[in-house]
């Protein structure tokens, strides 16, 4: 039974991490169609996201079928919990990179009013942190999970940069309120997804130490 068990979880974190890197070629690809203005590329992301949503019920029920079928003990439970809730935090991720390819559908073809900066360093840096916290999530490493999460204040001052600088611009120029208030948004969804990540380490340092703590607790 025990190996049997195993065998399944050993199965649920490649699901996991096959889920994560639909993921993060989302999240990669909305900005990047925001950059280029590409609205055929932001259509395929809205549409790929029903394959994230897929997925995640997909594991949903084997996590559920699992409980059923193997009788697992409280050290047991601690893991298929971890999953279900990692796949929810994955599955909100790839719903901010479909809310950004939503704004570049709304935008259309009018040109942006700058070149993004923050944005794209957000999305590098929230993809980044992605990657290494589910490879912590497979090795139930605790404090490479800490670490990471710490870098979400990267993050979080790329989002007020961001923010400060189209607010300056609108107030200088209220004309341009309705193109840079979508740029602020999407910055927001990068931000977000970042903070899921964060959730993603609570819950591998929960797995690695039977405690869960608030692991990102810095100021900048």
């Amino acid at each position: 039974m025990r190996e049997s068990f195993r065998k399944h979880i050993n199965g649920l974190n490649e699901d996991v991490v096959a889920m994560s890197e639909m993921v993060i070629a989302a999240t990669s690809q909305s900005v990047k169609a925001l950059e280029n203005r590409d609205v055929k590329k932001a259509e395929q992301i809205i549409k790929d996201d029903l394959l994230i949503n897929m997925k995640r019920w997909k594991i949903e029920e084997e996590c559920i079928n699992l409980i059923a079928l193997q009788q697992p003990v409280a050290s047991d439970l601690r893991e298929i919990i971890a999953v279900l809730s990692v796949i929810t935090d994955l599955e909100r991720m790839g719903d901010y990179a479909e809310g950004i390819a939503k704004i570049v559908i709304m935008l259309g073809s009018e040109p942006l009013i700058k070149l993004l900066v923050f944005t794209p360093k957000m999305a590098e840096k929230t993809v980044d942190m992605l990657q290494r916290s589910m490879q912590a999530f497979v090795k139930r490493d605790a404090k490479t999970a800490k670490a990471i999460c710490n870098e979400d204040d990267e993050v979080d001052k790329l989002y007020d940069q961001a923010y400060h600088d189209l607010l300056m611009r609108m107030i200088k120029d209220p004309t341009v309120i309705s193109k840079a208030t979508p740029l602020i948004w999407a910055a927001h969804n990068l931000e977000r997804s970042a903070d899921r990540v964060t959730n993603i380490c609570e819950r591998t340092v929960f797995l690695a130490t039977g405690a869960m703590p608030q692991v990102n607790v810095s100021k900048y």
